[in-house]
C-alpha cells in the first residue's frame, strides 16, 4: 500500500464511490450542493491510493508560476531586500498541508511538475505507462498533491523546486511524455509557459487570414520565458513588426542580443503613458498585444498600446481581468482581449519543436539553467 498524507488532510466519507473525470471526488471542501471543481475548492484529497481513472506520478520537480513565485518572494523579504528562503519554503510546505494541493491563496494560481509515472488505474484514457518521466500539463492550482521530503532539497530562492512525494491526475488532466533530447529542467521551464506560444500563433494565424497585411505584435515580457516563445511563434507564423518591452537595460541587451523582435524598448508595463511613449517610439501600437509580464497593474497600459480593433492576449496570472475589461470601456477602445488558459491543442509539441527550431529562445532559456 503506498504511503498517504496525514490523516488530517483526508476525509473520504466525503469521496463519491465513483471517480469523476473532472475530479470532483477528491475534493474534500466545499462539499455537498457547494462542491466546487479542484482548482476553485480549498481542500483536495491528495491520498495516494488511486481510483481506477486516475494516475499517480511519483514527484521529481514542482515549477512554481512566476507570479506566485514573485509573490511568495515579496512576501518574504528580510529588512536588506533579500528573500528568505527558508520562509518561502515553509510556506510553499504551509500552502501544501493544508490545501492538498500548492495554490497560493494570493494570486490563486499553483505551477505545474515533472516525475515519473508510479501506477495507472485501468480506465484511466491518458496513454501513460509506468516508469515514463512527465510534465503535467494542467496546473498545481487543481492537482491533488503530497510532499514528503520537506523540500529539503530546495533553498526557497527559485521557481524550480526538487521535491519527494506525489500527484494525482485526473480522467481529464493532461500530461506529457519528457523529449529525451532536452534536459528535463529546460523542458520543464519550456511546458510551464507552452499554451502562450501555440496561442500567439493561432492568432497571428487569423490575422493572416483576413488581412493582406501581417499583423504587428507587441510583447510585454519580451526577454522572458513565455515572452520570447511568444516572439519566436509570432515570427514563424509570419507576423509583421515584432516589439519586445523590457523593464531593464539588462534584459533589453539580452533581446536585442537575439533576432526574436525587430525592436526593444524598456519601459515599465504597469506605467500608461511610459508605454504607450515607448511602443510609440517604435512604431506605434500594434495589431496583437501579449501580456507576459507577472506583475498586477498592465492591463490599462496595454490597452492603450493595442491598435483600435486589435487583440490583448493576457497570459499573466497577475492580471485583473475586472480591470481589463472596465479599462478597456473606460478608454473606449474597440480590442478583443483573450484570457491565455494555458491549454491550445499540441502545444507542448509545438513549444518545444519551437525551442529545437530557435537557436535564440534556446540560449535564453538555457542561461535559466546556469
Amino acid at each position: 500500500m503506498p504511503d498517504v498524507a496525514p490523516a488530517a488532510s483526508h476525509t473520504s466519507a466525503v469521496a463519491p464511490p465513483v471517480a469523476s473525470p473532472v475530479g470532483l471526488h477528491r475534493v474534500l471542501d466545499p462539499t455537498g450542493d457547494q462542491i466546487t471543481l479542484p482548482q476553485a475548492a480549498r481542500r483536495l484529497d491528495s491520498r495516494a491510493t488511486i481510483w481506477p481513472s486516475e494516475v499517480r506520478i511519483d514527484l521529481d520537480t514542482l515549477n512554481l508560476d512566476a507570479a506566485s513565485y514573485r509573490q511568495l518572494a515579496d512576501a518574504h523579504r528580510r529588512a536588506d531586500g533579500s528573500v528568505d528562503g527558508a520562509a518561502v519554503r515553509a510556506a510553499v510546505l504551509s500552502i501544501v498541508a493544508e490545501r492538498g494541493k500548492m495554490q497560493n491563496p494570493v494570486t490563486g494560481s499553483g505551477g505545474m511538475l515533472i516525475g515519473t509515472v508510479a501506477e495507472v488505474g485501468p480506465d484511466n484514457p491518458l496513454g501513460l505507462r509506468v516508469g515514463q518521466r512527465v510534465a503535467t500539463l494542467v496546473s498545481l492550482s487543481l492537482t491533488p498533491l503530497h510532499i514528503s521530503d520537506a523540500l529539503m532539497r530546495w533553498d526557497g530562492l527559485s521557481e524550480q523546486v526538487p521535491a519527494a512525494g506525489h500527484a494525482i491526475l485526473f480522467e481529464r488532466s493532461i500530461a506529457a511524455v519528457l523529449p529525451e533530447d532536452l534536459d528535463p529542467r529546460l523542458a520543464l521551464m519550456v511546458m510551464d509557459v507552452c499554451g502562450a506560444p501555440a496561442l500567439v500563433a493561432r492568432v497571428v494565424g487569423e490575422y493572416a487570414v483576413r488581412s493582406p497585411e501581417p499583423p504587428s505584435v507587441l510583447v510585454l515580457g519580451g526577454a522572458g520565458k513565455s515572452g520570447s516563445l511568444s516572439l519566436a511563434a509570432a515570427r514563424a507564423s509570419g507576423a509583421g513588426r515584432l516589439v519586445g518591452v523590457v523593464p531593464f537595460q539588462a534584459e533589453a541587451e539580452l533581446l536585442r542580443s537575439t533576432n526574436l523582435a525587430d525592436r526593444v524598448v524598456i519601459a515599465d508595463a504597469r506605467s500608461p503613458l511610459g508605454l504607450l511613449e515607448a511602443v510609440t517610439s517604435a512604431g506605434g501600437p500594434c495589431d496583437i498585444t501579449v501580456v507576459c509580464v507577472d506583475v498586477p497593474g498592465c492591463e490599462q497600459p496595454a490597452i492603450l498600446s493595442t491598435a483600435n480593433g486589435g487583440t490583448i492576449i493576457f497570459f499573466s496570472m497577475a492580471t485583473n481581468f475586472a480591470a481589463a475589461a472596465l479599462g478597456a470601456e473606460g478608454l473606449a477602445a474597440d480590442v478583443r482581449m483573450l484570457v491565455g488558459n494555458g491549454y491550445v491543442p499540441g502545444h507542448a509539441a509545438y513549444a518545444t519543436d519551437l525551442l529545437r527550431a530557435t537557436p535564440d529562445v534556446r540560449r535564453l532559456f538555457e542561461g535559466r539553467l546556469e
